[in-house]
């Protein structure tokens, strides 16, 4: 699957808005990109990314004891403009970069931001960063104290039906504890497609990666190794979703969902955001509408602190 298409697939679970009076379009003349995006789910998907990436860049940046930087390409791609952020994709493939799986953010010590900065700043700045092999990045990759995939969910996640649930003894995890497999509670998602690649780049780089995981009103963190101490303990079983891309073709994939009892607290939102419409015109004058966040501040929680402290 072309990168692109991968990073905007949504499971069908999620695609809950359908716009029943608009007429047909022509995807095939919709000047929007050649991956033909279907619908405002896929553009949701894509300004939900945008956001919450941004919100973790900044509670890291305003803590003050340590700065991120976006360094996979669903961070460093434009943010402003489907069709640029599509276009890099585009490029990204062109250059034989795009089954390249790197984590979506570098978190540093705020001391060494100064030289963060003139590193970047040599190879072209951040949107560089994905076309560049890493060999020639190590100056930049020894400086990091953690990197982080990052995730995110369109839920209230206090409101969540079983949000303080307790554990119990559960059959189908062999009487360890844990919840019913309909519940609904808040969960760090890992892919399975997504494990080996992250499992091979912590190896190779030497540097833990941590799965981030963004709510409408707080966040949470794992690291990859607890992750996959869960699963090999069997007490997080994946399950199979259908996922969707933007141009129709639907994938069987497995995918983790870690209850987040089993995560620590990574941030609190302090202000929320705003749902503000927006849209998307062909070369036709046909009008694609969709809602995006706008806004909101997520602060870093004490325990999110003292894991970074640690890996210092």
């Amino acid at each position: 699957m072309h990168p692109f298409e991968k990073i905007l697939s949504v499971s069908k679970e999620n695609i809950a808005l359908e716009l029943k009076d608009f007429p047909l379009l022509p995807w095939a003349d919709f000047l929007l990109n050649p991956r033909r995006l279907r619908g405002s789910d896929f553009l949701m998907r894509w300004s939900q990314g945008v956001w919450s990436e941004s919100r973790l860049l900044e509670a890291v940046n305003e803590n003050g004891k340590y700065f991120a930087i976006p360094y996979g390409p669903s961070g460093t791609a434009p943010t402003d403009d489907v069709r640029a952020f599509e276009l890099y994709f585009e490029r990204l493939e062109a250059a034989g970069l795009g089954k390249i799986k790197r984590p979506d953010i570098l978190v540093f010590k705020k001391t060494d931001e100064q030289e963060i900065h003139r590193i970047v700043e040599s190879v072209g700045g951040v949107q560089e960063l994905p076309f560049i092999v890493e060999e020639k990045l190590r100056p930049l990759l020894d400086k990091a104290i953690v990197a982080v995939e990052a995730e995110n969910s369109l839920w209230k996640s206090k409101k969540m039906p079983d949000y303080a649930t307790e554990f119990t003894p559960q059959k189908r995890l062999g009487g360890k504890l844990g919840l019913k497999k309909v519940a609904i509670l808040p969960t760090i998602i890992i892919k399975e497609e997504d494990r080996k690649p992250l499992k091979r780049w912590q190896e190779q780089s030497g540097i833990k990666i941590h799965v981030w995981h963004v709510f409408y009103d707080q966040a949470f963190g794992i690291s990859l190794d607890e992750a996959e101490r869960l699963f090999a303990e069997g007490l997080i079983q994946p399950t199979i979703q259908t996922f969707q891309a933007p141009g129709g073709a639907t994938t069987k994939k497995a995918i983790y969902k870690i209850y987040y009892r089993y995560a620590y607290p990574l941030g609190e939102a302090i202000e929320e955001p705003s749902l503000v419409s927006d849209s998307v015109e062909d070369k036709n004058g046909h009008i694609l509408p969709y809602v995006k966040f706008h806004g909101g501040k997520l602060v870093l929680h004490e325990d999110a602190i003292k894991v970074l402290d640690s890996l210092t």
